[in-house]
């Protein structure tokens, strides 16, 4: 037997949960790359000038990578134990918090702190946010809600790239305008995420736990559940593989910018305002995706995806840093990543795990990729002055192993986790 399933609570529409909860990505997307824009607008313009130094730049990108790692770690686990809502609403003024920093000060110290928390604030929202997406919908739109929510991360992005554009010239008040906007935005997610409940199925799961209902959902909440069977096979699957293409994609999303600036010659404005003809493009292909995300095209999409980018790193390798090469690597990636990457991993992770173990898995995985790529972040500005083709290279290699293991990990029908909860939710009737 199982408890009831809290029907007297009231229960938001889906795609209401979905939209809301998908702000933590608008969020985390504005952050990450209005962060790697505002940090070269902050560069001292001389030596000895004031601002920030190029490897100021890339220890304080890593210090959000970082921050995003250990947050997930821990959202997750927390979001698990004590309810999405309540983890969800404390990161999110984590990250108003943190975009205060750069209007006192741009010095490095308080710079590393304002970020720190911000990325504190983003790795630990996304886990709980996306258990309370998945936990919303059912299997017939639980894909589609997901890619949905991904999309509003390109959204984030646009806003982040248009403020650049029209304030870039600048210099770091343009910066000051980029944090102040991601932290307005943060600060009305926060009020909206006021009007979602906890996630039914949580409270469900917990009230199962403390009666001693035997149940999966109820019973497997250990940490040692995510390295034993049958959950350890998409465990290590899923950390290995995201981890890899994390570490590649890293490059473009997070130093497409300085890249730009400091390989290929051209300024933040000029750049970022080629770089807008991706958000329509990726819009579209995360639409794409969301139109095969629950049926079985979805593995083939990842496929032909995966190639593209482990194409896209090797374009600066073949023809040089130009304008033209770089932009079009950009592109390619972020068109491309839409079927094989973040979207897709979000949603085998939602399906893999059950209730009680489903945030702190989302958050291992999230956490090994970041930590993973705030290493090769805090020395890219160096890797990059001393062999940029060799950096490149290397990345596309990892991203090439790292989507082979995923294909191999999910190229045949994987248990899935909601399947099974419904079957205890409703059992079947007896037979004589």
């Amino acid at each position: 037997m199982t408890l009831d399933h809290h029907p007297s609570a009231r229960r938001p529409h889906p795609w209401w949960v979905g939209f809301v909860c998908g702000l933590a990505t608008f969020v985390d997307a504005a952050a990450t790359t209005g962060i790697g824009i505002a940090l070269v607008l902050f560069q001292a313009a001389s030596p000895g000038a004031e601002g920030l130094t190029g490897n100021q730049v890339g220890f304080l990108t890593a210090a959000l990578t970082l921050g995003v790692a250990v947050g997930s770690l821990a959202g997750g686990r927390l979001g698990d134990h004590f309810g999405r809502r309540k983890v969800f609403l404390v990161t999110m003024a984590l990250i108003v918090l943190g975009s205060v920093a750069p209007f006192l000060s741009i010095s490095f110290p308080l710079m590393l702190l304002g970020i720190t928390v911000i990325g504190l604030g983003v790795g630990a929202d996304l886990p709980v946010a996306l258990a309370t997406i998945s936990e919303s919908a059912d299997d017939s739109n639980r894909g589609k809600i997901i890619v949905f929510s991904n999309i509003l991360g390109g959204f984030g992005i646009a806003m982040s790239v248009l403020l650049s554009i029209a304030f870039g010239h600048l210099g770091a008040t343009g910066g000051h305008i980029i944090f102040g906007a991601f932290g307005a935005v943060g600060l009305v997610t926060l009020m909206l995420r006021l009007s979602i409940p906890e996630s039914t199925v949580w409270l469900a799961a917990r009230d199962e736990r403390r009666s001693g209902v035997q149940t999966v959902r109820a019973d497997k909440s250990s940490l040692r559940d995510l390295v034993r069977q049958p959950y350890n096979r998409p465990f290590f699957v899923l950390a290995c593989y995201y981890t890899l293409a994390a570490v590649a994609v890293s490059i473009a999303g997070s130093f497409g910018t300085y890249v730009a600036v400091n390989l290929a010659g051209v300024d933040v404005a000029r750049y970022n305002t080629a770089t807008l003809v991706a958000l329509p493009l990726a819009v579209i292909a995360q639409m794409g995706f969301m139109a095969v995300a629950d049926t079985r095209w979805r593995m083939p999409a990842y496929v032909v995806g995966a190639a593209f980018v482990v194409l896209s790193n090797l374009i600066p390798v073949a023809f040089g840093f130009t304008f033209a090469t770089v932009l079009t690597s950009v592109l390619m990636s972020t068109v491309a990543g839409a079927f094989c990457f973040e979207t897709i991993m979000k949603v085998w992770t939602q399906e893999s795990f059950p209730t009680l173990l489903r945030g702190t898995a989302q958050g291992f995985i999230y956490g090994v990729s970041r930590f993973a790529a705030a290493g090769l972040n805090a020395v890219t500005p160096m890797l990059l002055a001393l062999n940029p083709k060799g950096l490149y290279l290397a990345v596309a290699v990892l991203a090439a192993v790292g989507f082979g293991i995923g294909w191999w990990g999910f190229r045949r029908n994987a248990r899935n986790e909601f399947d099974t909860e419904h079957e205890l939710e409703h059992p079947a009737p007896a037979t004589v």
